[in-house]
């Protein structure tokens, strides 16, 4: 048995991309940018809190290594950064939602993990933005990590 096939071959001549496409690409390229400069900066953010972490005295050095463990797992959206030379996690805007602060930096006698007015923690009239820290239990460690979660939330 014989098939014979017939093909028509379309003779259309590419015009390139439409103004759309082309505007679509230029969009693309400009969030892919973005992107990069965001993952930049977050890598050195990351770069920046470790060398200020490593520079603290104990017991601070070992509870800032935590509390950034913390911050990152519980909200991987906030970019690291320092802040006063302390560590501090930013939102998308750059502006900063949650920081600690050493005890050995003005010599008091606890450290302090805050909030600043970006974090979603309002409750009523009146709430804590400030907590201090004399050591990081497993209960402080997890009321840490719910409220960095409800301040990106």
């Amino acid at each position: 048995m014989n098939q014979s096939k017939s093909t028509t071959a379309i003779n259309t001549k590419s015009k390139g991309f439409s103004d759309e496409e082309k505007a679509a690409m230029r969009e693309r390229a400009k969030e892919l940018k973005a992107e990069a400069r965001a993952n930049k900066n977050k890598a050195e953010g990351e770069s920046a809190i470790l060398v200020a972490i490593t520079a603290m005295p104990e017991p601070d050095r070992s509870m800032a290594k935590r509390l950034h463990a913390i911050v990152k797992a519980s909200a991987p959206s906030l970019s690291p950064k320092t802040w006063y030379g302390m560590p501090a996690y930013a939102n998308q805007d750059g502006k900063v939602v949650c920081f600690f602060t050493a005890a050995s930096k003005f010599n008091t006698r606890y450290a302090t993990f805050g909030f600043n007015d970006t974090a979603n923690l309002d409750e009523g009239s009146m709430w804590p933005t400030s907590f201090a820290l004399k050591e990081l239990t497993a209960a402080e460690e997890a009321k840490i990590s719910a409220l960095v979660k409800k301040a990106v939330s």
